[in-house]
């Protein structure tokens, strides 16, 4: 492939990232994308035959990287479960603190696009679905029981501290994430089976 052709893939997905991202998938029409990616229609419609196929490359990309990031974190504490699960915390922690920041991509699509059948949303059904399987391995290698119970608890922490991130254009109120998923993991922890 050409490299011009490249670059204008790659423009037209940093636009969309950007655009889909602060303002919304609604919000944003393709031709908004095109004027500011510089890009012909055929351009576009050329790497996506629509706008939904634009928003799940979009997702895809998002999920990519995440999980990159994701892994960096537990490999920073490997053999150590614990400080490989708290880690992910305070990752998210500074993710949500970010000025950058205006909530989860993929509840954002999610909650624009409620059918469970838009490609968009399957692709954060199946982000969400991987991070609660990723939680509980950790869980598991703890030694905590009900560890699908928790991470099921502490996804949902999870999407409540970006959810408020997109509410309130501010993070945490003066409680961490952090620190509300040590004391959630320590009360699993401390539960008899």
């Amino acid at each position: 492939m050409p490299r011009t052709q490249s670059n204008a893939k790659e423009r037209i997905l940093a636009i969309a990232d950007r655009l889909f991202y602060q303002e919304g998938i609604r919000a944003i029409g393709v031709d908004t994308i095109i004027a500011k990616s510089e890009v012909a229609k055929t351009t576009l419609y050329r790497y996506f035959p629509s706008k939904d196929d634009l928003v799940a490359a979009y997702l895809e990309e998002r999920n990519q990287r995440f999980w990159e990031s994701f892994d960096e974190v537990v490999n920073q504490h490997s053999g150590k479960p614990k400080e490989q699960l708290l880690g992910i915390f305070a990752w998210i922690d500074g993710l949500l603190s970010s000025d950058d920041s205006y909530g989860c991509p993929f509840l954002i699509v999610a909650s624009e696009f409620p059918e469970p059948d838009y490609p968009g949303h399957q692709v954060a059904i199946a982000h969400k679905q991987k991070m609660r399987d990723r939680m509980e391995e950790l869980a598991r290698l703890i030694g905590i029981k009900k560890a699908k119970e928790l991470s099921a608890a502490l996804l949902m922490l999870v999407d409540g501290a970006f959810t408020e991130r997109r509410l309130f254009n501010q993070h945490s109120n003066g409680v961490k994430l952090y620190k509300a998923a040590v004391m959630m993991i320590e009360a699993y922890a401390n539960t008899p089976t």
